[in-house]
C-alpha cells in the first residue's frame, strides 16, 4: 500500500492540502495494515465513522491510496474467483498453465501435486479423515506433501492392475499418513473386478473390508477425474475394447470413483457400480470437503460433467480446465 498525490484535471477538482494528506495516510495505515475498525479510527480523530469511510474510499478511488494484491506468478486469482462463484464451490484454485510448457502433461501434473499438498496443509485440521483417490495426481501428490496436522488418511479405492506404477497410490496414502503422523487405511485390491462376486468378495476381506468401513468417517476428501479415452480413465483402461465402445455410445465421458458418467453428470452405467471397489457417490455426499483435482484439456469435458453432480465443493484445476468451465 502506497500514498500519494494524483493530480486531478478541471478547475472545481480538490487538492488536498497537507494536513488532510498525512491524516488520510495515517487512517490508511491504521486501517489496512493494523486492523483498526473504523469507529477506532474515528474516536482518535474525533470525527464519525462515517468521515472516516469516506476519507479511504474517496483516497481510493482519486489514487491517494493505491492497493496492490500480490500473488505467486503461478496463481490465477481472477479465474479462481469466477470458479469459486459460478459452481457455488468453497474451495477454487487456478494455477496457471501453457500448451508450450516444455515439460507438458507431466509438468501440469505435478503442479497440481504441489498446489493440491499446499491447500491440504491449509485447510485440514486435526482429527480429520483424509481421504484420497487413486490416479496419476494423488501419485504426484504425495511427494509434495510436507506437513499435515495430525490425522488418518484412507484409499478411498482400488487401483488398475495394469501398470507396476500403481504401487504409487498405496503409497501416496502412506506417505500422507506419515507426514500426519496418522494410521493409514490402504487398499490393496483393484478397482474394477470381472464381475460383482468377485468385488464381494474382496470388499469382504479383513484389510479392504477395514477401510471400506470408514468412508463414512471421511471428513475431506480428494477425487480424481479421468476422461473416457485410453491414458485417461483407470476404467477405460481396464475394459474391453466392446466394453468401451458400449459405453460410449451410452454417452460416457468422465469417470468419477469408478462410475462412469455423461456429459450432464448423470451415472450411465449403474451395473459397473456391483464390479468396483471404490465410496460411492452416496458415501461422498455426507463428506463436508471433496475437492475434484483435475488437469489437462483432454480432461475439461469430463471435468465439466463432474461438477454437475453436485458431489464437489472444491476444486483445484490449471487455467487450460477453467477456461472452458468458466467459456
Amino acid at each position: 500500500m502506497r500514498t500519494q498525490q494524483k493530480p486531478k484535471g478541471g478547475a472545481r477538482a480538490h487538492h488536498p492540502g497537507p494536513e488532510e494528506l498525512v491524516q488520510t495516510a495515517a487512517m490508511a495505515r491504521m486501517f489496512y495494515l493494523e486492523g483498526k475498525s473504523k469507529t477506532e479510527i474515528a474516536e482518535e480523530f474525533g470525527i464519525s465513522r462515517f468521515k472516516v469511510a469516506r476519507t479511504l474510499e474517496t483516497a481510493v478511488r482519486d489514487g491517494l491510496i493505491r492497493l496492490e494484491i500480490r500473488l505467486p506468478a503461478d496463481l490465477d486469482a481472477e479465474r479462481s474467483d469466477a470458479l469459486r462463484t459460478r459452481y457455488g464451490l468453497r474451495h477454487a484454485i487456478v494455477f496457471t498453465s501453457r500448451a508450450d510448457d516444455p515439460g507438458g502433461a507431466a509438468l501440469v501434473t505435478h503442479r497440481l501435486g504441489a498446489v493440491t499438498a499446499d491447500l491440504l496443509a491449509e485447510i485440514v485440521t486435526e482429527g480429520d479423515v483424509l481421504g484420497l483417490i487413486w490416479g496419476p495426481e494423488i501419485e504426484a501428490l504425495g511427494p509434495e506433501l510436507t506437513t499435515l496436522p495430525r490425522c488418518t488418511v484412507v484409499q478411498l479405492c482400488g487401483v488398475t492392475p495394469l501398470r507396476p506404477a500403481d504401487a504409487n497410490a498405496v503409497e501416496a496414502v502412506r506417505r500422507a499418513a506419515s507426514v500426519a503422523r496418522g494410521p493409514a487405511y490402504p487398499i490393496y485390491a483393484p478397482l474394477l473386478l470381472p464381475d460383482g462376486a468377485a468385488a464381494t468378495m474382496l470388499r469382504q476381506q479383513p484389510g479392504i473390508a477395514e477401510t471400506v468401513s470408514r468412508f463414512g468417517r471421511i471428513t475431506k476428501a480428494i477425487i480424481t477425474v479421468g476422461a473416457w479415452g485410453p491414458g485417461l480413465s483407470t476404467v477405460y483402461d481396464a475394459l474391453s475394447a466392446s466394453e468401451r465402445e458400449d459405453y460410449r455410445r451410452r454417452g460416457a465421458c468422465a469417470e468419477v470413483s469408478g462410475r462412469l458418467l455423461d456429459a450432464e453428470g448423470h451415472i450411465v452405467a449403474p451395473e459397473l457400480s456391483d464390479r468396483i471397489i471404490a465410496i460411492s457417490f452416496e458415501e461422498l455426499r455426507r463428506v463436508p470437503d471433496v475437492i475434484l483435482l483435475a488437469d489437462g484439456r483432454q480432461r475439461a469435458a469430463a471435468t465439466s460433467a463432474a461438477l454437475k453432480t453436485g458431489l464437489f465443493n472444491g476444486i483445484v484445476t490449471d487455467t487450460a480446465v477453467a477456461e472452458h468451465l468458466l467459456a
